[in-house]
């Protein structure tokens, strides 16, 4: 299959493809989601406790998270619509230089939560991590020379 003149990139072929387009998508609507919440209602999303953890409350910090949100699912979100490699390794890899810190940072606060709201969280950080690094495995370029290989998932570019 062509797209736009170059090879797709092998991975499982057109279900693979589903896959990344759908994975980008779903990444991309929860963080434009989350930044519509986190910049239009800021004291709304920090009343959350996984957020605001009993901390105080900054409309700052709060309004730039939801502008970064927003900002990476226009990252997330170009890939999804273009499915082209770079386009999506880049959106993916933003993503990932937030979530991997992210849960780091969250695994360091968990004595702020109720025990009971602790293991959810951390399920929940550790899955946003996992989700763009076996999408990021689909994504990756076919590796030369390899006999009989799989149809493409996304674009050369």
């Amino acid at each position: 299959m062509k797209e736009s003149g170059t090879d797709l990139a092998a991975r499982g072929g057109t279900h693979a493809r589903g896959w990344l387009r759908a994975g980008q998508a779903f990444l991309a609507a929860a963080q434009f989601g989350v930044g519509c919440w986190a910049l239009l209602f800021p004291h709304s999303f920090f009343a959350v406790p996984w957020v605001g953890m009993g901390m105080a409350y900054n409309v700052h910090l709060v309004t730039d998270y939801g502008a970064m949100s927003l900002a990476t699912s226009v990252a997330l979100g170009v890939g999804a619509l273009t499915m082209q490699r770079t386009v999506i390794r880049t959106g993916l890899v933003v993503y990932l230089v937030f979530a991997v810190p992210h849960l780091v940072i969250h695994i360091g606060l968990v004595h702020h939560l109720a025990p009971g709201g602790r293991a959810p969280l951390l399920a929940a950080l550790t899955v946003a991590v996992l989700i763009p690094s076996v999408l990021l495995g689909l994504a990756r370029p076919p590796r030369q020379g390899a006999a009989g290989a799989a149809q493409p998932a996304c674009s050369r570019t």
